[in-house]
């Protein structure tokens, strides 16, 4: 357990600033997802949800979306050498306050007390469980449409620490997403600390940073001095809250472990119809029957969304030419034509062969690209290569899958040879996997040379260097 009180000065917003934690990559999910997703915000004490999470639940509010709070305890603790108000009274101001800052966040939202004891959540973790299956099951949604929003597992304080660790038990259990939102974090934690890295970022409009800052100012007994006698100092000072006055607010996030995201049109999540699958054997059957609806069925050669991704992806390659590329997952071979034309040889594999007739139509001037029918990573090409392209794929298999397809990249490229990865960043229907966990893995796996990152809500883009022989 982290050790530090609230009058500990901390880490300054100014070196959090220069961290590069404002340059996170923003979290993906648009406006469609989280209309349609239920959020169940637990609170350990009152302010948590105002600090941690207001601009969040300002946004879903705007959306539409369904917010059901859960306030643990009445924060009754918060001064327990206050001379003027006893716990009991402080109780009662404290929900008052909470119900005051919720009403600027979220009107009307549905809210419950639990009653818990303010410093010992963790020996009520099975009410608390209880409470968040009761709310998720008040939704009357999927599971899998239920996010829940907690304060996050390892923040040092007791009560935080218990929270977040129900709610990361009860996510798991029930394959509810999850967003854990930081707050003392921020007091005693500092860049060298490796956890936010991994964080995502919620930039806030002027309005909701607007209402998170009210929903900050209505806990006055947390922000003002109770009065001007010892015991009753201010709890959370100005210092403090400059790291909840940014133009963003910061979560960790773990999707639903069944995710069924509704994909704009054009993007490359899997189009409407495409039945549930898990691995790579199930491909060609799956992607014959969508290419037999259609030609084009993610819009790869009218979609701007597609054109431009394809712009970035071949500006972000390192070298103007390559002796030998390879395209994992080539699809109607849109990409494919403007990588051979760099490539002194270039073979387009997919495991739909509906799919690979298209690309072969389109790579047919190009005397040095050729098309493959291969299902990876079971199957594998001969050969060796300086480029290899994995775009739009990496999701589409197991996570043992995945690790093989690395194993096999890493020993087909060649020293100083490209690895360039591109997927969508939202959860695709019915696999298992999501873009920035194929980039994690690898990341973790290659341990290669990061020679270009560019990432946005809807993808990321991701360049590796395979490392050159040692001299």
């Amino acid at each position: 357990m982290v050790s530090f009180t609230h009058n500990d000065a901390g880490t300054h917003e100014e070196d959090w600033a220069r961290s590069g934690v404002a340059a996170l990559p923003e979290l993906p999910l648009g406006a469609g997802e989280l209309a349609g997703t239920a959020f169940i915000v637990l609170a350990a004490h009152p302010d948590d949800e105002s600090l941690g999470a207001g601009g969040l639940m300002a946004r879903l509010h705007g959306l539409g979306a369904e917010v059901r709070v859960l306030l643990c305890t009445a924060g009754e603790a918060s001064h327990p050498d206050s001379p003027s108000t006893t716990p009991e009274q402080l109780a009662g101001l404290r929900l008052r306050e909470f119900a005051g800052a919720l009403g600027r966040l979220v009107p009307n939202a549905e809210w419950r007390y639990l009653g818990l004891p303010d410093g010992n959540l963790a020996g009520h973790r099975d009410q608390v469980l209880a409470a968040i299956r009761e709310a998720a099951a008040a939704t009357g949604r999927a599971a899998d449409r239920v996010v829940l929003v907690a304060p996050y597992r390892n923040d040092g304080h007791t009560d935080h620490d218990a929270l977040g660790s129900a709610a990361a038990e009860a996510a798991a259990a029930s394959g509810h997403g999850l967003l854990e939102y930081p707050v003392w974090y921020w007091l005693w934690a500092g860049p060298a600390d490796p956890a936010w890295e991994s964080w995502l970022r919620l930039p806030l409009t002027p309005a909701e940073e607007q209402a998170k800052a009210q929903a900050m100012a209505a806990h006055t007994s947390q922000v003002r001095a109770l009065s001007d006698q010892p015991g009753d100092e201010v709890l959370l000072p100005q210092a403090f809250l400059q790291h909840f006055s940014r133009h963003w607010e910061t979560f960790a996030w773990q999707r639903p472990a069944t995710a069924a995201a509704v994909p704009p049109a054009g993007t490359a999540a899997t189009p409407a119809g495409l039945p549930p699958a898990y691995a790579a054997a199930d491909a060609e059957g799956l992607f014959d029957k969508v290419h037999a609806r259609s030609e084009d069925p993610w819009e790869y050669t009218t979609s701007w969304y597609e054109h431009r991704k394809r712009a970035l992806t071949l500006a972000a390659l390192p070298g103007r030419s390559y002796s030998a590329g390879l395209e994992i997952g080539c699809s109607i071979g849109t990409l494919s034509v403007e990588l051979a034309e760099r490539c002194g040889s270039f073979l387009a594999v997919d495991a739909s062969s509906a799919a690979l007739a298209h690309a072969a139509r389109r790579l047919e001037h190009l005397p040095a690209a050729q098309t493959r029918h291969l299902t990876v990573p079971q199957d594998w090409p001969e050969g060796t290569f300086d480029l290899i392209v994995v775009s739009e794929v990496g999701y589409y298999l197991s996570p043992e899958e995945l690790a093989a397809l690395f194993e096999r990249v890493e020993a087909t490229l060649l020293p100083g040879g490209t690895l360039a990865l591109c997927h969508w960043r939202h959860p695709i229907d019915g696999w298992e996997l999501d873009g920035d966990t194929v980039h994690a893995a690898a990341r973790r796996q290659l341990r290669w040379a990061d020679a270009g990152l560019y990432r946005e809500r809807d993808f990321v883009l991701e360049i590796l260097r395979a490392p050159e022989p040692l001299a």
